[in-house]
């Protein structure tokens, strides 16, 4: 077998099962999840696309995206919408979906093709990201919502706790997700002043390419600035 293969043999998933806490049902929804649009062979009346993981990766998403949602509810009692939705950024974004591929050993395991593989492809961030979301959506496809979170509970878990009592600003964290997607730094565009000069009040617009400006006010323009920040964030992660 070609390292590139691998991923598919059952010796190296019961191997991975181990690493992840969780033995399958369907170990077929493992070897989809670890499998790489490069190395799916195109064949008459079969898409591609729906034999790599990228189906897999939409779902685990919204999965991930729910269980660390109610996790945030639930140890953030004092947290209004706004921090939550800027931590949430922040444990489901690619670099935090990344370092916990790398936790959970996936690297070894992904079936890529030649040249991606060649390429650097068990390192790339981008794919272990989205491997991430496609092996927990397998998970709860396999066994349901508790396994999931249980998963997520013993991966995710150490970046959450380091989050709790942090604040963060929400510009850098609108940066950070821009940069995590390979967009430009966020514009900040002043729509409008008005008040007088001892109470102005601004109204700002957050641009960044391929998404509707969203808008924010304040007594400042740094106001307005991170109003309009906390706005986007909610708006692209809900």
């Amino acid at each position: 077998m070609t390292r590139a293969a691998r991923g598919t043999d059952h010796a190296d998933l019961a191997r991975l099962e181990e690493q992840l806490g969780h033995a399958f049902a369907d170990r077929g929804l493992l070897a989809l999840a670890l499998t790489h649009i490069s190395a799916v062979t195109a064949r008459p009346g079969q898409p591609v696309r729906l034999r790599s993981y990228q189906r897999l990766e939409f779902l685990g998403d919204h999965v991930l995206g729910m269980i660390i949602s109610d996790m945030l509810y639930r140890a953030c009692p004092d947290a209004e919408e706004g921090e939550l939705s800027r931590r949430l950024a922040e444990l489901v974004c690619e670099e935090a979906c990344a370092e916990v591929a790398v936790a959970m050993g996936l690297g070894p395991f992904l079936r890529l093709g030649a040249g991606e593989d060649r390429a650097g492809g068990r390192e790339r961030r981008a794919i272990l990201a989205d491997v991430a979301e496609s092996v927990l959506a397998a998970l709860y496809l396999d066994a349901g919502y508790a396994a999931a979170e249980k998963l997520v509970e013993r991966f995710w878990r150490p970046r959450f706790a380091a989050l709790r009592g942090q604040r963060r600003d929400p510009k850098t964290a609108v940066q950070e997700w821009a940069q995590a997607r390979g967009l430009p730094p966020p514009v900040y565009r002043l729509v409008e002043r008005s008040g007088p000069d001892h109470s102005p009040h601004f109204r700002i617009a957050v641009e960044l390419p391929g998404h509707e400006p969203v808008e924010g006010v304040g007594s400042s323009k740094q106001n307005a600035q991170k109003a309009a920040a906390s706005a986007f964030l909610e708006r692209v992660i809900s």
